[in-house]
């Protein structure tokens, strides 16, 4: 998370503050520490890094602007609000939840990657060139699952998975692509697809 110069004065001049004194600054004593005139700039600084998650204060209660630990900071970023549902057909009544959604309820505890697509042979399954699709770490898959295939130890493509015999198929979703057959013996699994990431900006 990108800060100003100014920002990371603020922050490291509460955190000096708090240290010393055992509880936080008020606005005055911010700005006179930091040489700044207005409190509408102190405040407008408190702000913005509350937005960013670095810092947390109590509405309406004078010293209670505290510095989040760069761990708990991490992880507030990490999670988005999920505000509700969102129709894709019919329009349904827009509801605002208070529910959060992170990368973790996705994955849970399994070891998880992301890799960069290159190439649509997935644009069936609506997997096209840069996407990010994350990939569990595991070496076995069932049938007709999108896998990470790795063939002959060195070439390694996205496509779903089939056993035929002593054969593996890979195969593309893609009407415009042949699948791939490779000998059982030749080809891993790295790992299978859980989900995928799309960038619009």
């Amino acid at each position: 998370m990108a800060i100003t110069r100014r920002q990371k004065e603020v922050i490291d001049f509460l955190s000096g503050f708090t240290s010393r004194n055992g509880y936080s600054p008020s606005y005055e004593e911010i700005a006179a520490g930091l040489g700044l005139r207005s409190l509408a700039t102190v405040h407008k600084h408190v702000t913005n890094l509350q937005n960013k998650g670095l810092l947390q204060r109590a509405h309406n209660c004078s010293r209670s602007i505290d510095v989040i630990p760069q761990r708990s900071a991490r992880k507030v970023m990490d999670r988005l609000p999920l505000l509700g549902r969102i129709a894709a057909g019919k329009p349904v009544e827009a509801i605002e939840t208070a529910e959060t959604i992170s990368l973790s309820d996705i994955i849970g505890n399994r070891e998880v990657y992301a890799l960069e697509v290159q190439g649509d042979s997935m644009r069936d399954e609506h997997i096209v060139s840069g996407d990010y699709v994350l990939v569990e770490r595991t070496h076995t898959a069932r049938e007709g699952e999108i896998v990470v295939a790795l063939i002959d130890g060195t070439d390694a493509t996205l496509k779903r998975f089939y056993r035929e015999g002593n054969l593996i198929r890979l195969q593309p979703s893609n009407s415009e692509m042949k699948p791939i057959y490779a000998p059982a013996v030749s080809v891993s699994i790295q790992g299978k697809v859980l989900g995928m990431l799309r960038k619009y900006a």
